[in-house]
């Protein structure tokens, strides 16, 4: 179907007022679609609205493919609809661990996955680089009310992290030239802190039959 085919399908089947450079628009990915259009979109294309989307990240997007409305979702999650509408349009998640838990059962989120929709990764960086900077112990409560895993699994990961930032720093001390810069693979290190700390929990994960 041509982009022109696309729009009048959505203006006699939805009353939609789309206008072709809007489908081309779409789908070279310079726009995108609103709730409403994706789900006319959709049946316009005989599919469901989660087979448009590429790769959901957001928590729209991932209600979207679910084929959640708004309102159902909330009632999963335990909360009021309008509430739950603010954080989906903020991108900033404030819902309470067991609504989180809730949250990830109902869109089906492996925790990774759940840290982006939620936009909690920044938060989740910085506790990490405070972790191994200092006393990874203090970091495991916090860490784990972000995320649906066991507290066994997040101090063993908290632990190889400390260890493996510490292990660098001491393997880049140079007793030679006090005007070397030693730090950069420990500053290498923080900035992919996030990325390692899903790399051991996932081989730690599927040590133990746990989904990461």
């Amino acid at each position: 179907m041509a982009p022109g085919h696309v729009a009048y399908g959505l203006r006699a089947q939805y009353g939609m007022q789309v206008t072709p450079d809007t489908v081309a628009a779409w789908e070279r990915g310079h726009a995108a679609p609103d709730a409403r259009e994706l789900t006319a979109l959709a049946g316009v294309l005989w599919c469901s609205p989660g087979e448009l989307l590429a790769a959901a990240t957001t928590l729209r997007e991932h209600r979207i493919a679910r084929g959640l409305a708004p309102d159902e979702l909330a009632r999963r999650v335990g909360m009021d609809a309008s509430a739950y509408l603010q954080m989906e349009e903020s991108g900033r998640w404030r819902g309470n661990e067991r609504q989180t838990a809730a949250l990830a059962g109902a869109l089906g989120l492996a925790p990774r996955e759940l840290l982006a929709a939620t936009g909690l990764d920044r938060q989740l960086a910085e506790l990490l680089q405070s972790a191994v900077t200092s006393r990874w112990q203090a970091y495991v409560r916090p860490v784990g009310k972000m995320l649906p895993l066991e507290r066994d699994h997040i101090e063993d990961v908290l632990q190889q992290l400390h260890t493996d930032y510490q292990a660098r720093m001491v393997a880049t001390l140079s007793w030679g030239d006090a005007a070397q810069d030693t730090g950069e693979p420990g500053r290498e290190f923080l900035a992919r802190i996030v990325d390692h700390f899903w790399e051991l929990a996932r081989g730690r994960g599927a040590a133990t039959g746990r989904q990461v």
